[in-house]
């Protein structure tokens, strides 16, 4: 790891876990053994959920006085630090905290300045440093995983307008077939399609409701590779729908690599065919101008990407935060 500058310390706050490291900003890299996950429970109080990031943000060996990096899902108000969740079905306790204000009162390393950035985007951003997309010029990325987020990247900036970027950067707000893009494809609709094709005999017991219900994600995708018609066909379905409503729009931004994130791209041998044979059907880049690739980095892109926010807008001298809008990473 290099000494030439300091680490940055980060966060990424997720619905189900917190995870705090350092972040060397010259390597691009987490340093290694500084990075601890802590579980989160996305439908605590405001004061558990805030004790719980504190908590796994004091075990970081960061000095006081440094631009501390969070990286975290909206709807958030990233210029004012501000949490604006509700109806999301996670943090809906934390709707109206002044996170930067908890974070700069409660961090015993007292940091000098707090910046939030959409986790979507900083995913992107850290696999354009140093993972999937580097290198790139134009690419864009999305993370599966209860919803489906997303971003878009040209010349080092991320970008919420233009040809084929959709409203806010955010292809959740697309429609497939007058059906909103997260009704096809996210965890929930994955499960609910394979309860309607499996039907309720095979998905439950005789006698009726079934705790567990369908198989989560990672059992349908199971299920899928060892042969099962339904399981395939619920995952092709949603996958070939979803490469077919991207298509066009990297088409038209001119992206040249669409790296895939999020916990579903374990099966990635299973569903990246699919997704792949749906982008070609709508018109999508021909495989030798756009490269299909999942997560180099898809346990640090997110920190990284946190992190070189926050060394950004240090240097610029703005307050920082942005998340679904405009902003540039030329340094």
């Amino acid at each position: 790891m290099s000494a030439a500058a300091p680490l940055a310390p980060v966060l990424e706050i997720g619905g189900t876990h917190v995870t705090a490291a350092l972040v060397d900003p010259v390597e691009q890299a987490v340093l290694p053994g500084s990075a601890r996950r802590l579980p989160l429970d996305g439908e605590g109080t405001a004061a558990r959920t805030v004790e719980a990031i504190l908590g796994c943000g004091a075990g970081l060996a960061a000095g006081t006085g440094l631009p501390w990096g969070v990286a975290l899902p909206g709807p958030f108000d990233y210029e004012g630090g501000i949490a604006l969740y509700t109806g999301v079905g996670k943090f809906d306790a934390l709707h109206g905290t002044d996170l930067r204000a908890a974070l700069m009162e409660g961090l015993p390393q007292r940091p000098g300045s707090v910046s939030f950035l959409n986790d979507a985007d900083a995913f992107l951003v850290g696999e354009w440093l140093s993972g999937a997309a580097a290198g790139s010029s134009r690419c864009a990325g999305i993370t599966l995983g209860t919803g489906v987020g997303s971003a878009f990247l040209a010349d080092g900036t991320l970008r919420e307008e233009g040809p084929g970027v959709p409203p806010e950067g955010r292809v959740d707000l697309l429609e497939i077939a007058g059906r909103p893009l997260e009704d096809v494809v996210s965890r929930r609709a994955l499960r609910a399609a394979y309860l309607r094709l499996a039907g309720q005999d095979r998905a439950a017991p005789a006698s009726g409701a079934n705790a567990a219900g369908p198989p989560d994600v990672d059992g349908i995708a199971a299920l899928a590779a060892g042969g099962d018609p339904l399981a395939q066909s619920v995952l092709r379905t949603a996958f070939e729908a979803l490469g077919e409503t991207l298509g066009p729009r990297l088409r038209d931004f001119g992206a040249t690599v669409l790296v895939v994130g999020g916990s579903i791209t374990g099966s990635w041998e299973l569903i990246g065919p699919m997704l792949r044979d749906g982008l070609m059907r709508t018109g999508g880049r021909d495989p030798e101008h756009l490269d299909v690739r999942v997560a180099a980095r898809p346990d640090h892109a997110a920190l990284i990407g946190a992190a070189w926010h926050a060394k950004s807008v240090a240097v610029q001298g703005k307050r920082g935060g942005f998340g679904k809008s405009t902003s540039a990473y030329n340094g």
